[in-house]
């Protein structure tokens, strides 16, 4: 986990030209915060010790703004630029290097019941994304069919639900603005 937090540190030093040194950083990121915290709770998920990753995953989202299901499963580098109201899902796959900015949400599309309809558990439900990906403020990446492909960038206000191939550059098509002056 060290040598992963390591990488976290210089993901963000090196990925945000605002940070100055890593004390910084270290100190003042709320994504930082998150990830770390997210880091020691998937290991005691995965060790299937019962509600105190939950737990440690809820204080985290009290206090930075960042929900990060302890099952997600997280590669190296991962930055978290501005944080405030990231979701990432149980099932959630990121890979290496990845960069996500404020307001991105990683979730489930739906989920099957059983015969009783009650949720299905432990089923893929949230999205992969592969190595080297950027996604941008405010998208919404849903399914666990969908994986987002190596080295691609997923634009702002984007809301996908199909897999994205591997340096890929998506975006939304934006409303037309209409701006009006002021009347006195």
């Amino acid at each position: 986990v060290r040598k992963l937090l390591v990488e976290d540190v210089k993901a963000a030093y090196e990925g945000d030209p605002a940070a100055l040194t890593y004390a910084e950083v270290q100190l003042a990121y709320p994504g930082l915060l998150a990830i770390t915290s997210h880091r020691l709770a998937h290991e005691l998920y995965k060790l299937n010790v019962p509600i105190i990753p939950r737990v440690m995953s809820e204080w985290t989202h009290s206090q930075t703004g960042v929900d990060i299901h302890p099952g997600a499963t997280i590669g190296h580098g991962f930055f978290i630029d501005h944080a405030t109201g990231v979701v990432i899902g149980e099932t959630t796959k990121i890979g290496n290097n990845v960069k996500l900015y404020q307001g991105v949400t990683l979730g489930a599309r739906s989920f099957p019941l059983d015969e009783h309809g009650m949720p299905i558990k432990h089923i893929k439900r949230h999205p992969t994304v592969e190595d080297d990906v950027v996604i941008y403020a405010h998208a919404t990446i849903l399914g666990g069919d969908t994986v987002i492909g190596k080295g691609s960038t997923v634009g702002g206000n984007v809301f996908l639900m199909e897999s994205v191939p591997p340096n890929s550059f998506v975006t939304g098509k934006h409303p037309e603005l209409h701006i009006k002056g002021k009347e006195k």
